[in-house]
């Protein structure tokens, strides 16, 4: 305790606020869970957190059953085939977590004054046509750069949903078959 009176008053009332304050950040806002999806019981929490791969159990562990899953991007399906058939676009915001792709904004060259972004919001892992929303924004600006940005429904976002499941089926069926040949040896 020697070393506090080599530090000026002022200076230690300093360190102690940005502590006290670093202390009080970090505990962040909760988030509270929908009730719907997560069961009240804690005994019901704990066996649906485990089948779904986000803990251990020190049994399961002791006997080397235990396992858990983790889903990285490389793994679904439904993203890989995303990013491949959007390829051609600049990325503005990928967010696997979040389960989210956000284009900047493309002009093909055509019409110099519009330009177009996608967002796909991913709802599932699962490849279903339900599994994803697109959604296709258009800006048109004139002479003056003053520019307006309108949510269209087109035929790009049904384009854009067949040619992305066609490609999860794709990739669905390659990661099938190469799980098969592993599981042989």
């Amino acid at each position: 305790m020697k070393i506090f009176k080599y530090i000026p008053k002022k200076i230690s009332s300093y360190i102690a606020g940005v502590v006290v304050l670093n202390l009080l950040s970090s505990c962040g806002i909760w988030d509270p869970a929908d009730a719907r999806k997560v069961p009240a019981n804690v005994n019901d929490r704990v066996e649906k957190n485990l089948e779904e791969g986000r803990g251990f159990s020190i049994a399961k562990t002791m006997q080397g059953g235990g396992s858990t899953t983790y889903q990285f991007a490389s793994s679904n399906p439904m993203w890989r085939a995303t990013l491949e058939i959007l390829d051609f676009l600049p990325l503005a915001n990928v967010d696997y977590s979040g389960g989210i792709i956000t284009t900047d904004w493309y002009n093909e060259g055509t019409a110099s004054d519009e330009s177009i972004k996608i967002t796909i919001r991913f709802l599932t892992n699962e490849v279903r046509s339900d599994g994803i929303r697109i959604i296709v924004h258009k800006k048109r600006c004139n002479v003056q750069q003053k520019c307006t940005v309108k949510k269209i429904s087109s035929a790009l976002e049904h384009e854009l949903r067949v040619a992305i499941l066609k490609q999860a089926v794709l990739f669905e069926k390659e990661f099938k078959k190469n799980k098969k040949k592993i599981k042989r040896r």
